[in-house]
C-alpha cells in the first residue's frame, strides 16, 4: 500500500514535513515515519515560544519499538503545539498530515523550505524502504 505524500508539503530526509500556511509553517512527521515506528505511545514537544534550529532535535516520538528524535525541518519560533497529540499519541498514527500535526512554527527564514524535498523527491527517497 502506498503511503500518502501530500503535494503541499516539503520534506526533510529525517521524515518530518513542513506545510506552509500563510505566515506560519505546520510541522509534523510523515506517514512513512509513522508506519516505520509502529504503535506510538508518547510524544514530547517543545513549549510555545521555543526557538527551533533547522536540523536540530525539538522533541521525540516514542513507540513500542524505539524512541526517535524529531528534527526541525526549518528554523523558527513555536507558535502553537498540538496538545491533542500530547494527550493522545495515537492521533499521530491516525492522521499524520491532519489532526496529527505537531507544531505551528513562525519561520526565521522561509527560504529554508526551498531546501527541503518536494513530494516527488520524498516519494523517490522512501520508495525502496
Amino acid at each position: 500500500m502506498a503511503l500518502p505524500i501530500p503535494e503541499d508539503c516539503r520534506y526533510a530526509d529525517s521524515h518530518e514535513y513542513a506545510r506552509p500556511e500563510g505566515q506560519a509553517v505546520r510541522v509534523g512527521i510523515t506517514a512513512f515515519a509513522v508506519d516505520q515506528l509502529g504503535d506510538i505511545v508518547f510524544v514530547e514537544l517543545p513549549e510555545v515560544g521555543a526557538t527551533l534550529s533547522q536540523g536540530a532535535s525539538f522533541g521525540s516520538v516514542e513507540s513500542v519499538k524505539a524512541v526517535e528524535d524529531l528534527l526541525a525541518p526549518i528554523s523558527g519560533v513555536v507558535e502553537a503545539r498540538n496538545e491533542a497529540v500530547l494527550a493522545s499519541p495515537e492521533e499521530l498514527q491516525n492522521d499524520p498530515y491532519g489532526e496529527g500535526w505537531l507544531l505551528l512554527v513562525k519561520p526565521a527564514d522561509p527560504a529554508q523550505l526551498e531546501g527541503l524535498m518536494d513530494a516527488v523527491a520524498y516519494g523517490s527517497a522512501v520508495e525502496g524502504h
